[in-house]
């Protein structure tokens, strides 16, 4: 047994690890960060002891500084970087100041247009418009405003879920959504596809638009079935204390810093075995996004020498797999992280209904080949 193999059999364990003790053991799920900080560390160093053609993986300066600097550095706005973390600082300090304002707001609204209505704009609109505001600030309007929402506890989840597969869905459709979209059009911007700023619209519009409305049904359909409390309940948005604020923010620099470290960790495996996987495998196979960083994962398999049903498989695949658990996504870790939803609640919803979407999107995507459309 060489080396390369040995290194992949203890990351397996791992990733079985990460996949599994968030539902089993109530420790790991009440200190998820820090366990996948700890997870992506033992994946890191464990990936040192490898080669891949020569090439080296685990701890190296710049993988170090890209997890320091990925929470906090997404972009610049006039020379200041803004990432993640400041967002849901700020945010979270805005809301803080202006809570009763808000909350007044988010009760005229409620009072004004129906529930069901006001779920479908919720869920499709944020879904529409993530792509141009980001994931992330997307998340956090939605988990103001399912928190100040007349529903009990797990119409809260529900919802929430849904409005993560939407946002996750829509912010691919622009390199301004999410890392994974930004990462797309930077690998495909040269021969032969010279990705520009809607390439990833053009190309997958026709599958997400359509989802994300069906999204804003199934918030509907999903509450009719649930049934509303007697006489509703009362619109209430809790006030939290600064440093609640503070702390949710640092849990979140800390995911960020463990979902680093997990896909850099995982790369040989990713690149030994994944990365060979023909289209309709790797679609399945990028299921894994659901506890992967899939922005990791797309930057390890999207290729200009990739077909374009290949590209379109792998990250459909990627995308519906990452609102499948909390690690998969960013607004999932938002959304979570702030309305203390735990790996098994948001498993009851995020898990049957990405494996709905995944079997309805194979077909889309692959009956086509079959019957030799493309």
């Amino acid at each position: 047994m060489d080396q390369l193999m040995i290194v992949n059999i203890l990351l397996i364990c791992i990733f079985i690890a990460v996949l599994v003790l968030p539902f089993k053991v109530k420790k790991v799920e009440e200190n998820l960060e820090v366990f996948l900080f700890l997870c992506g560390i033992a994946a890191l160093t464990i990936s040192s002891f490898a080669t891949l053609n020569g090439e080296p993986f685990g701890w190296t300066p710049a993988i170090v500084i890209e997890a320091l600097t990925a929470p906090v550095m997404i972009t610049t706005v006039a020379g200041i970087p803004i990432g993640i973390v400041q967002i849901v600082l700020i945010v979270g300090l805005i809301i803080y100041f202006a809570h009763n304002q808000i909350q007044k707001g988010i009760q005229i609204l409620v009072n004004k247009v129906p529930l069901h209505i006001l779920v479908f704009c919720l869920i499709s609109g944020l879904g529409l418009i993530s792509s141009i505001i980001s994931a992330i600030l997307a998340a956090i309007i939605l988990v103001e405003i399912v928190c100040a929402l007349p529903l009990g506890r797990q119409e809260k989840i529900g919802v929430t879920v849904i409005s993560c597969f939407s946002i996750g869905l829509g912010a691919v459709l622009t390199p301004l959504g999410e890392p994974l979209s930004t990462i797309a059009i930077s690998k495909l911007s040269g021969d032969p596809y010279f990705a520009g700023f809607w390439f990833l619209f053009e190309m997958l519009g026709i599958y997400v638009i359509p989802a994300v409305l069906a999204m804003g049904i199934l918030g509907v359909v999903f509450l009719r079935r649930q049934g509303t409390p007697a006489g509703g309940l009362e619109c209430v948005l809790v006030r939290e204390s600064i440093r609640d604020v503070v702390i949710r923010a640092g849990k979140v620099y800390l995911f960020i810093m463990a979902l680093v470290f997990l896909g850099e960790g995982f790369k040989p495996l990713i690149l030994e075995y994944i990365v060979q996987i023909p289209a309709e495998g790797l679609y399945w196979v990028n299921t894994v996004s659901a506890v992967l960083d899939n922005a990791t994962l797309a930057a390890a398999e999207i290729e200009p020498s990739l077909s374009e049903i290949q590209i379109k498989s792998a990250l459909m695949g990627l995308l519906i797999a990452g609102g499948m658990l909390i690690p998969g996504n960013i607004p999932n870790i938002i959304s979570a992280g702030k309305m203390g939803i735990t790996s098994k609640e948001w498993a009851r919803y995020g898990v049957p209904l990405g494996f709905a979407l995944l079997l309805i999107y194979f077909a889309f995507l692959f009956v086509p080949t079959y019957l030799g459309i493309y």
